[in-house]
């Protein structure tokens, strides 16, 4: 594999592990993931939940907790460490901020258009911007707002196909629709992505993901023209994934049909392991009785079956009778829980397999 640069920034190993809340993805799987060559990505969902004691105020929970995870990600690893932040998020701005100051490498950004995203850098700023898109009009959208208002560029992009797990940036038809496929979007993302790059003299790398499992997929994806790659499903079975065992179980007994599209509060669609929460939704037996958090900017409790940071903190913890995982289209395929070592050395194995065949 070659090597991916973004910016001043240089990937070994070019795997992403996606950024995975409520908890999933912290400073553990993280450091694990960066210290193999890679990026471990931190989610800063739920911060503000995970650590309560810190603070009773979620805001500013959120900020101490991404202070503490960055800390104790840089005291484990070596490598390059991002921070995926939502758009939908009420606290991006802070999210932002926060990642900033504590110099995170990268931060990733989807679930809307960050289309501010350079406002929040300051004059010595060596954070790297990343959006998170589902199509090449989305890249363009935020490619010229960005160099209009900022005269600045994403340091690369990460388009997410429709097989991706956790909340979906497409409509509900789309999900099978072989148009909106990663394998069609991949090309017209980095088509679009060249355009910016000839006319503005600067390398912006295309990171393909959404149910991406196998070192053979990433082969696919590569020669597609994708700079690197992102994982997120395959990284949850390790022993350093930051989730409980039963999280983790969840994944090693799911079946192929147990893998379901959801309807999100936060008003998209969402891919996840079914489980009793999920039937009692359907059946309308959930209702929140407040919003304790204000977490997503979209989500209107008048209308919410459930309270989604609280549906996905239990799931966190293990309570699957009180909510439910978040998981990519390949979460089924999982056997066994292994290293983070072990899982990106079987990625490199089953790549470098593809490779000598498809030379023969």
């Amino acid at each position: 594999m070659k090597t991916l640069t973004i910016g001043d920034l240089k990937v070994h190993v070019p795997i992403i592990q996606g950024g995975m809340g409520v908890g999933i993805s912290l400073s553990g799987l993280a450091s694990a993931v960066a210290n193999e060559g890679g990026i471990g990505v931190i989610s800063s969902a739920g911060l503000g939940l995970l650590y309560n004691k810190l603070s009773s105020n979620f805001g500013e929970a959120s900020i101490l907790g991404l202070k503490e995870e960055l800390k104790k990600a840089r005291e484990k690893a070596k490598g390059i460490i991002g921070v995926n932040v939502m758009v939908a998020m009420t606290n991006f701005a802070d999210m932002v901020k926060t990642a900033i100051a504590e110099k995170a490498d990268i931060i990733f950004s989807g679930a809307g258009l960050p289309l501010d995203l350079p406002s929040f850098l300051q004059k010595d700023s060596t954070t790297k911007l990343v959006p998170i898109v589902s199509s090449a009009r989305a890249v363009r959208i935020i490619c010229e707002k960005w160099m209009s208002q900022y005269n600045y560029l994403p340091d690369a992009v990460v388009v997410e196909g429709p097989k991706a797990g956790g909340h979906l940036g497409y409509k509900e038809n789309q999900l099978e629709d072989e148009h909106f496929s990663l394998e069609e979007i991949l090309p017209q993302v980095v088509q679009e992505v060249a355009l910016f790059e000839e006319k503005y003299n600067k390398k912006i790398p295309v990171i393909a993901a959404g149910g991406i499992y196998t070192g053979e997929d990433i082969y696919r994806m590569m020669e597609l023209g994708a700079s690197g790659v992102q994982l997120g499903t395959r990284f949850v079975t390790t022993d350093e994934c930051d989730a409980s065992a039963a999280f983790k179980e969840q994944y090693i007994k799911a079946r192929q049909e147990d893998i379901e599209i959801i309807k999100s509060p936060v008003g998209m669609p969402g891919r996840a392991i079914g489980s009793s929460f999920i039937q009692q939704v359907k059946e309308g037996i959930k209702q929140p009785k407040s919003c304790p958090f204000h977490c997503i900017k979209t989500c209107d409790i008048s209308k919410s079956p459930y309270c989604i940071m609280l549906a996905l903190y239990n799931a966190f913890k293990g309570n699957f009778n009180n909510g439910y995982a978040f998981a990519g289209s390949n979460a089924y395929r999982a056997n066994r829980i292994m290293s983070v070592k072990e899982t990106m050395s079987d990625l490199m194995r089953e790549w470098k397999e593809k490779e000598f065949f498809s030379k023969k």
